[in-house]
């Protein structure tokens, strides 16, 4: 037994679902939507067009108002902002530990040694990045203790205004950044920002200051590094001088030298030297 079921296409079935649409056409602008309740007030007092004044356009549909509160009365920023504000610093934290810290130059030292020993992957970068981060954190245990007893413990404590924090905060460590930043690094960005410095850190922008303390890390990082290579590059000369005059000219020198400057980097106590340099250098 066969099932006839109807087609789609036919012309009954479009002539029913054009009627079923013009009804809804036609019913739909005399629908009003009511609020869920005990009564059935609208949820607009007055219809759209008849505001004459701002107050009137606020009182036009009280239901749609969008209102954001960025004070408590008091002068202090609200909380659901405050927090916004402690997010966004947070993410912003490691460019600030890489950028106003210590961080640029112990990584880069720390870099320059391994590609000197020629071990490749050895100490790997997840242990290069901590040893420089807690480096990091020994050598500005200073400044940070300033910063909580300065700014951080007064603010919690209602004494000083989130303003005033923030810019007592930045003192510890705009001097850090100055005394070791080179004048010519901030005299190029100062001439570039065309404005005066009379060499003092306060006339100093930290716009200026931080860049010019980037700078001044980088330099001093690669002239550490020259002075790393050095040992390391005369034991390469030797090993390929030595290879040559036994005619291996065809065996790798790296292969036979990488054992002699691990020797050497271990007989000399090599990280003890690095490490203890670098962090001296701070002080």
């Amino acid at each position: 037994m066969e099932i006839h079921r109807p087609k789609l296409n036919h012309p009954t079935w479009k002539l029913l679902c054009l009627l079923i649409l013009v009804g809804i056409l036609v019913v739909a602008p005399n629908i009003a939507a009511f609020a869920i309740g005990e009564t059935e007030e609208r949820t607009f007092n007055n219809p759209s067009g008849t505001a004459e004044t701002a107050d009137d356009l606020r009182e036009l549909n009280v239901a749609n108002q969008f209102t954001i509160t960025y004070d408590d009365g008091s002068g202090q920023l609200a909380g659901p902002l405050r927090i916004l504000i402690t997010l966004t610093l947070i993410s912003l934290a490691p460019f600030l530990l890489i950028t106003m810290t210590s961080f640029v130059r112990i990584v880069i030292v720390l870099h320059f040694t391994r590609a000197a020993l020629n071990t490749q992957a050895a100490p790997p970068n997840q242990v290069l990045l901590a040893l420089a981060l807690f480096l990091t954190f020994f050598i500005m245990q200073p400044v940070l203790t300033q910063i909580n007893e300065q700014a951080i413990i007064p603010f919690e404590a209602g004494e000083i205004e989130q303003e005033e924090a923030l810019e007592i905060a930045m003192g510890p460590l705009r001097e850090f950044m100055y005394l070791h930043t080179q004048t010519r690094d901030v005299g190029l960005f100062m001439r570039i920002s065309n404005e005066e410095w009379n060499g003092q850190l306060a006339t100093i922008p930290s716009s200026v200051l931080i860049p010019s303390f980037i700078v001044s890390e980088l330099r001093t990082a690669f002239i550490i590094g020259f002075i790393i290579y050095i040992p390391f590059i005369v034991i390469d000369m030797v090993v390929a001088s030595t290879l040559m005059s036994m005619g291996m000219m065809m065996l790798p020198p790296t292969t036979i030298s990488m054992p002699f400057k691990i020797l050497l980097f271990v007989m000399a106590d090599g990280w003890h030297l690095i490490i203890g340099s670098v962090v001296q250098t701070f002080y």
